[in-house]
């Protein structure tokens, strides 16, 4: 594999270790940035991947959205970084706009369900791994060294471990660290797989580290139907020993904020008293998070609503004054109030922000939720997400007319192919739920949007026809619930995709989706 001004195995030296996070600073609008290839179509990947195999050099496949906030975080913690920039100029990245012509075929054939996905493959175009975009910058700076260092991929080290044939240490490193919840239903761990399967890994992990992260992740995957973990008070330890440490804590940090509620759901399943000294201890922890000046705005903001959640286990999902520490409620008034005031970028804006509502919205701090959202629409480059975060916030509220008006008000402001099909399937969700008796503005919207995704490139292609299958099931549902009472709609709504159906190829899944609509 060739480098220009050294070598790969020199390059990979310079590694910063998983255990030493330190800061880079951010490159400068007027030096280098990453030269991503835009991808719209097969042939776009194909000669990327014709282009990496001719220089010897790996693919990077990032696959995301404008509007996106996890995207926006990556874009300005990631991205943005000196040295994130300096690796990418030995390998070939390749972006792929979830809004582009084709981008959603793109999606079905690499197999990606959310964004953000970053995807690295071999020079000859195989697979290696997925790297955890959740996870912070530095982390996913060293995943990808060691991933360009072994080149193995994460199928055949999967096999391997499973078989219980040697692997090496990196080897395991990338299995801990893969991003397995981003994968598609029949990608390398299926749903219903995950969970007893990280287990099993977790048990035969040399590296405490490795061990540990597999085993949290297989917590946070399992459920009480099919426990993958034995919730007994060894579990309870070996999560109370993460929490206690400041370091592993720190390396854990993504699947410790992300997953809280889960974890501690995982191993202290009853309410009582183990479940509160194991809440208590994780909220410490958390507090050391929010702390961390090495870490991000967001992932701070993600610690602090880790610590809303564990507050509200116990009380109905649904509960719009949830009974919380009053400290804790004013330290989210102020903190998020505080981050609004620091935050200059807009990709950082736009991350900060929703979440920062979110946990508003979470702590019962609804008029403050709604008051950033409003403050924050002109300073978006993707209003349309505030604005469904808006509608979101009204429908919970059962202020239903409000919710109505902000959702169109997103679909109408939104932006991009497979981004309206998303924002018009929610403007049908919010118009079924919250105005079944308004038929004929159901009907407007519905017919809209299949007038647009019969205009549209692959708009029976993965996120797209998944759009489109949820504003099916909302019609179906909401005709089911007035017992058959608008079925003269559906039957319009049948008739008028039924055309767009029948040009579609039968080759590529495309017309099989868009057949299955509206149909029972």
């Amino acid at each position: 594999m060739r480098l220009h001004t050294l070598t790969l195995a020199a390059a990979l030296a310079l590694a910063t270790p998983l255990t030493g996070h330190t800061q880079t600073p951010a490159a400068s609008a007027a030096e280098a940035h990453v030269a991503w290839q835009m991808a719209t179509t097969d042939a776009d990947i194909d000669r990327a991947f014709a282009k990496g195999k001719a220089e010897g050099k790996p693919v990077l496949i990032y696959w995301g959205a404008a509007w996106c906030p996890p995207c926006n975080h990556l874009k300005s913690t990631l991205f943005n970084r000196a040295d994130f920039i300096e690796r990418t100029r030995h390998v070939v990245p390749v972006q792929i706009d979830g809004d582009g012509p084709g981008a959603q075929k793109l999606g079905a054939r690499f197999k990606v369900r959310g964004y953000p996905t970053l995807v690295l493959f071999n020079a000859q175009g195989t697979e290696i791994t997925r790297l955890p975009g959740e996870a912070d910058a530095p982390m996913v700076m060293n995943l990808m060294e060691i991933a360009l260092a072994g080149g193995r991929p994460v199928a055949a080290v999967l096999a391997d471990a499973r078989a219980g044939k040697p692997i090496s240490a990196n080897e395991w490193r990338l299995l801990a660290y893969h991003s397995w919840e981003l994968e598609d239903d029949d990608g390398l761990l299926p749903p219903a797989q995950r969970a007893a399967t990280l287990a099993k890994l977790a048990a035969a992990a040399p590296q405490p580290e490795v061990a540990t992260r597999l085993w949290l992740k297989a917590v946070a995957a399992g459920d009480a139907g099919s426990p993958a973990v034995v919730a007994d008070a060894a579990a309870r330890k070996r999560l109370v020993a993460v929490l206690d440490s400041p370091s592993a804590a720190r390396t854990q940090m993504d699947v410790l904020t992300n997953a809280a509620a889960d974890l501690v759901q995982g191993v202290a399943p009853k309410a009582g008293a183990e479940r509160d000294a194991m809440v208590k201890t994780y909220d410490a922890a958390l507090v050391r998070l929010q702390k961390d000046a090495t870490l991000s705005r967001a992932d701070r903001l993600t610690a602090l609503g880790a610590r809303v959640d564990l507050q509200r286990l116990g009380q109905p999902k649904d509960t719009l004054k949830p009974k919380l520490p009053p400290a804790l409620v004013q330290e989210v008034k102020t903190e998020v109030a505080r981050l609004d005031r620091e935050v200059a970028s807009g990709f950082e804006r736009q991350a900060v922000i929703t979440s920062g509502a979110y946990v508003l919205a979470q702590a019962g701090l609804w008029a403050d939720s709604d008051a950033l959202l409003k403050a924050n629409l002109d300073k978006s480059h993707s209003p349309y997400y505030l604005m469904s975060q808006l509608a979101g916030n009204a429908r919970k509220q059962g202020r239903n007319a409000e919710a109505v008006d902000w959702a169109a008000k997103a679909y109408d402001k939104s932006v991009g192919p497979a981004t309206r099909l998303q924002w018009g399937a929610s403007y049908v969700g919010t118009l079924t739920q919250a105005a079944p008796q308004d038929a004929k503005r159901i009907e407007g919207a519905a017919s809209k949007v299949l007038t647009e995704a019969a205009g549209q490139q692959g708009a029976f292609f993965d996120r797209n026809a998944r759009s489109l299958q949820r504003i099916s099931q909302q019609v179906l549902a909401w005709n089911t619930a007035a017992k058959g009472r608008h079925q003269p709609v559906v039957e319009r709504l049948r008739s008028q995709i039924a055309p767009t159906c029948a040009k579609l190829p039968a080759a590529d899944g495309q017309k099989a989706a868009c057949d299955g609509l509206f149909k029972a």
